[in-house]
C-alpha cells in the first residue's frame, strides 16, 4: 500500500488547525494556541520531510502546504493585532504581502502557466520568522517571556524580509511572464 497521499493529509490537517488556533487566541488561552502552533509546525516539517524523502511530493501537496502556511500566519497576524498583541500596520504589512503573492500567483496561473509551488530563500526565511515572531507573541501572552525588545528586533526583521521577498516575487514574476513563462530567462 502506497502512503504517497500521507504528506496531503497532513498539510489539511494543519489547515483545519488553523481556526481552533485562532478561536484559542481570541478566548486568551495562549499556552493551548502556543501547544497547536508547534503541532502546526512540527506538521510542516513532517509532509516537507515525507514529500522529499520518499518522492511523495504532488502538484496539489506543492499547492497546499503554502495555502496552509499563508492560512496559519495572516490569521493569527490578524486575531493577534485584533486581541492587542501586535501593531495593525504590521499585521496588515504581513496578510498585504500575503494577498499579493496569492493574487499574483493566480494571475500567473491563468495569464502564464501553472505555478510551480516553490518558495524562494527569503521568502523561507520570512515565513520562519513569522512563525517564530508568532510562537513567541504567544509565549510571552502566556507567559511573559520572550522580553518586548525580542518581539521588536523580530518584528523589525518580518518588515525587513515581508518587503524584500514581497518585491522579489513580483520582480521574477514578471520577468517570467515577459518571457513567456521561461523560469531560466
Amino acid at each position: 500500500m502506497s502512503l504517497r497521499w500521507l504528506p496531503n493529509a497532513i498539510s489539511l490537517l494543519r489547515i483545519a488547525l488553523v481556526a481552533p488556533i485562532l478561536l484559542l487566541i481570541i478566548d486568551g488561552q495562549y499556552g493551548f494556541a502556543l501547544a497547536l502552533c508547534f503541532v502546526a509546525g512540527f506538521s510542516d516539517g513532517v509532509d516537507g520531510y515525507l514529500a522529499k524523502r520518499f518522492d511523495w511530493g504532488t502538484r496539489i501537496g506543492a499547492l497546499l502546504d503554502p495555502i496552509a502556511d499563508k492560512l496559519l500566519v495572516a490569521g493569527t497576524f490578524m486575531v493577534l493585532v485584533y486581541a492587542g498583541h501586535i501593531p495593525l500596520w504590521l499585521g496588515v504589512l504581513v496578510v498585504f504581502r500575503d494577498v499579493v503573492i496569492i493574487g499574483g500567483a493566480t494571475v500567473y496561473n491563468f495569464l502564464i502557466r501553472p505555478v510551480e509551488g516553490e518558495p524562494t530563500r527569503i521568502s523561507k526565511l520570512n515565513t520562519a520568522l513569522q512563525l517564530l515572531f508568532i510562537v513567541f507573541v504567544l509565549s510571552r501572552a502566556a507567559f511573559g517571556w520572550p522580553d518586548q525588545i525580542t518581539l521588536t528586533v523580530l518584528g523589525a526583521s518580518i518588515v525587513v524580509t515581508v518587503v524584500i521577498s514581497g518585491i522579489d516575487y513580483v520582480w521574477s514574476w514578471a520577468r517570467r511572464a515577459r518571457h513567456g513563462g521561461n523560469a531560466d530567462a
